[in-house]
């Protein structure tokens, strides 16, 4: 079986959304004065690598301990695009394999910029009326190369909320989407059981 990781790597001063503290990893305890190694994190839930639980914006939304672990592993399908706002008229062409697909993976080739300022502004997102059409897809999440599925300066999260409230988790900050097919591969993003949780970290991977 082939993996191929989707998943940004966890360190100090990463990129994070704009005003939202990045993470700091210290050394906490090491071999040379303990006999172990051991880090203290602290890090905000929606750091790096992540999927959002509806409770990220929903006030009754699920929660990741509400969530069976079913719901962050199925059969994924990648759809390549460089629109900067991605319309349902383009996405409808993919309606039979949508229907055959647990995930969507939108590659837009913003996972470039990672580490750029360019990064968290005027990245491609869908259209309200494409999330619309998509959440009546019974699929189980939607992950996108970018730090966001609605735009930075957002205020609403329409996106977000459309989504979320099919209780279709969103997966942001991926890479090496490029490295995907079409289809043919499964797709894990586990997160971490947080009592309440609105959103994690998590492994993505792809499974050949």
């Amino acid at each position: 079986m082939e993996f191929i990781d989707l998943t940004r790597t966890m360190e100090t001063g990463m990129p994070v959304f704009p005003g939202i503290d990045p993470p700091i990893l210290q050394d906490s305890y090491s071999i040379a004065d303990h006999g172990f190694n051991e880090k203290h994190l602290s890090l905000h839930s929606h750091t790096g690598t992540h999927c959002d639980a509806p409770a990220h914006i929903l006030a009754t939304g699920k929660t990741l301990d509400d969530i069976p672990l079913s719901h962050f592993f199925g059969r994924g399908m990648v759809i390549k695009t460089t629109d900067a706002v991605i319309g349902k008229e383009f996405l409808s062409s993919f309606e039979s394999t949508l229907k055959k697909s647990d995930f969507l993976l939108l590659h837009t080739g913003w996972s470039s910029r990672w580490g750029h300022e360019s990064y968290f502004s005027d990245f491609p997102v869908l259209a309200p009326e494409a999330a619309e059409w998509l959440s009546s897809f019974p699929i189980k999440g939607i992950g996108v190369d970018a730090i966001s599925v609605d735009p930075a300066d957002a205020g609403n999260l329409i996106i977000h909320r459309i989504l979320l409230e099919k209780d279709i988790i969103i997966i942001e900050n991926l890479m090496n989407l490029e490295k995907l097919p079409e289809t043919g591969f499964t797709f894990s993003t586990f997160p971490l059981k947080i009592k309440n949780g609105d959103g994690s970290p998590v492994r993505a991977a792809a499974m050949f």
